[in-house]
């Protein structure tokens, strides 16, 4: 399941790269442009640091920076959605449900890795009196 995600994540990154060569070269084409290829790619890489992560903790933290990193690409290709700076409207269309599943199964992620440390029993309660 680790690698089909991260697989997944490093597509949607790849993905946006090409997606942004086709943006027109006006000030805000390129600053979203700039914007989303850094987030997205940013999610993938995140994931690979959450990979090797030293604690449950550190996992929920470094998971988080992916969910966070992939809503900031979610917003970022709704402007670029509404601004109506894409030509290609169904790629762009396909960019953003892959987006959003992304953003689905990370706050799962983090949601129930956080669940399974507030329901973890305490070493302490565990020992025999």
């Amino acid at each position: 399941m680790r690698k089909t995600i991260e697989k997944r994540l490093i597509r949607f990154s790849v993905s946006i790269i090409n997606f942004c060569k086709h943006l027109e070269n006006d000030f805000a084409s390129q600053h979203f442009s700039h914007q989303i290829i850094r987030s997205s790619s940013s999610s993938a890489l995140n994931y690979g640091e959450a990979q090797g992560a030293t604690s449950k903790k550190d996992f929920i933290h470094k998971t988080s920076i992916v969910l966070k990193e992939l809503r900031e690409t979610h917003i970022s290709l709704q402007i670029l959605e509404e601004a109506k700076l894409s030509n290609d409207s169904r790629l762009l269309a396909i960019l953003i449900k892959e987006n959003n599943e992304l953003v689905a199964i990370f706050h799962k992620t983090v949601i129930t890795a956080k669940e399974n440390i507030e329901h973890r029993p305490s070493k302490i309660e565990n020992r025999p009196i």
